[in-house]
């Protein structure tokens, strides 16, 4: 066995015998440490896996098929008045209000019809398609592992480093995805509680040279950088913080969490607010395959399904709500997917059966559309097993949101789905970077660190321009000057003095000739 195959056989998380875990926490680093959190210069990717096939017909309802709908699935279909109304034609289930109040303003976006070509309708296989964002059999890396191995190509090693001292990715749970596996290892670290980290006993066998000895040291490594990742999650949790009341029962943080994607959200705004510079976060809601008792026979807005299209809502909810309290929305976009979608035609048992395309949702701040595609077109006479069509290739969301939110460039892009012509979306609009970083002209704004304490640097680009850059606080006005001259085209960083500020939430505002932006900024001081 060469040593990527031993690799790709084992993750950080499932290591066995001989290594013992220790059932002992870090030891917490000590705030004064993260006083000035990690540069927040990347942006953050959220990515929510809906685990056994969504119903995207019981979820975003084209309510101009309403009728066909009703002839089609008469025993799990709401009523029409119950919908809450996104757009004339396009609506949400009436569990799912807080998806419908961020798409009411503007912080959600429906991807309609989302699958590939010839839909595979087995679960593992339809799965193994979407993470590693191909239809190659043979492929074995994700999509971000592949984007992660052409930026770091000699990941593991020398990983974890000064310039690098967070995990790339991680996984919330108790099963580490494959959306982030590289050539050599996976770039995501999992993680079940980051308040609670282990540590593994490191082994202490040396490599002779042999194919038992080059496998040992390999194994060696991967312990060292768990630990090491370990260590740094535990400390930026600990360092961070939440605001948000709405993951909680009757949103009183003294009661528990409303599911357990809700406490594994909050887990990630704290762990991006303590300074984690990790820049994908990969979560998990099983559940999803509905064969039976999708909706109570007795009121099918309730039910299997729509109690877990609730959790998924609410929490998403929350967790925007939270990381804009934390000013830290500009940073972090969201993504939801499953394997495929359902039937159109319900079945006898009140549930639906493996189908194709289905919708996606984004989340966040920086949003363009609310709307992706057109409603999936419903026959009043269908074929059996018929399902919605797709019309739009799930790589070329991934593709998009590479482009636009990561930056790469599309040469990479195309090497990452290399059997695939991209055809790109209009996802992403304002906070910064992604491909636009370079483009000269641009003001987008990236401010890091942020949280900030004693100082914190404004990057942007401009033309040849008379620029403007002055602190704002929460009543509008100005509290500090740091820019006010004229500068010469191109890429600048401007130094911002913040020792005699008070700490709070203020906008950093940027001005030129002909125009304006502003972005948030937490200060701690």
């Amino acid at each position: 066995m060469k040593r990527r195959d031993f690799v790709k056989n084992i993750s950080l998380a499932s290591l066995s015998a001989p290594f013992v875990v220790n059932n002992i926490s870090f030891q917490a680093i000590h705030k004064k440490l993260f006083d000035i959190p990690k540069s927040s210069d990347d942006h953050v990717l959220v990515i929510i896996r809906l685990n056994g096939g969504n119903d995207g017909l019981n979820t975003v309802f084209p309510i101009d098929q309403y009728d066909h709908l009703l002839i089609q699935r008469p025993n799990i279909l709401i009523p029409e008045n119950q919908i809450i109304q996104g757009t004339t034609e396009l609506g949400f289930h009436p569990v799912m209000t807080g998806i419908g109040n961020l798409f009411n303003n503007g912080k959600t976006t429906v991807v309609q019809n989302v699958g590939y070509p010839q839909q595979n309708r087995s679960h593992f296989r339809s799965m193994d398609i979407w993470t590693n964002g191909s239809l190659d059999p043979y492929e074995t890396r994700g999509w971000l592992g592949r984007n992660f191995d052409d930026q770091y190509p000699n990941f593991p090693n020398d990983y974890p480093n000064n310039q690098y001292p967070d995990p790339f990715a991680i996984t919330m749970g108790n099963s580490i995805s494959s959306t982030c596996q590289g050539i050599m290892s996976n770039f995501s670290s999992l993680v079940s509680n980051p308040a609670n980290t282990v540590n593994l006993n490191q082994n202490q066998g040396l490599n002779d040279g042999t194919y038992y000895g080059c496998n040992i040291e390999y194994v060696s490594i991967l312990i060292e950088q768990t630990n090491l990742y370990g260590a740094q999650i535990n400390a930026a949790y600990s360092a961070g913080n939440s605001l948000s009341s709405l993951y909680y029962e009757n949103n009183d943080p003294q009661q528990d969490f409303k599911s357990q994607l809700a406490k594994e959200m909050h887990y990630v705004a704290q762990m991006i607010s303590g300074g984690l510079n990790t820049k994908v976060f990969v979560l998990n809601i099983n559940g999803f395959d509905t064969h039976g008792g999708q909706v109570d026979s007795l009121n099918v807005g309730m039910g299997e399904h729509p109690d877990l299209i609730k959790n998924v809502s609410d929490a998403i909810e929350a967790f925007q709500d939270d990381i804009e309290q934390l000013g830290l929305d500009h940073r972090v976009l969201g993504m939801t997917f499953s394997e495929f979608g359902r039937q159109i035609a319900s079945n006898d048992s009140f549930g639906t059966d493996h189908g194709d395309a289905a919708p996606l949702f984004l989340f966040g701040s920086c949003l363009a559309n609310q709307i992706i595609g057109p409603n999936p077109i419903i026959e009043d006479q269908i074929t059996n097993q018929k399902a919605v069509d797709m019309q739009i290739d799930f790589r070329d969301v991934y593709a998009s949101v590479l482009k636009d939110w990561f930056g790469v460039s599309t040469n990479n892009i195309d090497s990452i789905f290399d059997n695939h012509t991209v055809t790109y979306h209009n996802f992403i609009q304002g906070c910064g970077l992604g491909n636009k970083e370079n483009e000269i002209g641009n003001t987008d704004i990236v401010i890091y660190p942020n949280p900030a304490t004693e100082n914190c640097i404004v990057k942007f680009n401009c033309k040849k321009d008379h620029i403007r850059i002055q602190l704002i606080d929460s009543q509008g006005r100005l509290i500090k000057t740091f820019c006010n001259k004229g500068l010469l085209e191109g890429n600048h960083e401007i130094y911002c003095d913040l020792k005699k500020i008070n700490s709070g939430y203020y906008m950093i505002k940027i001005q030129s000739s002909s125009n304006s932006e502003s972005k948030p900024i937490q200060i701690i001081n």
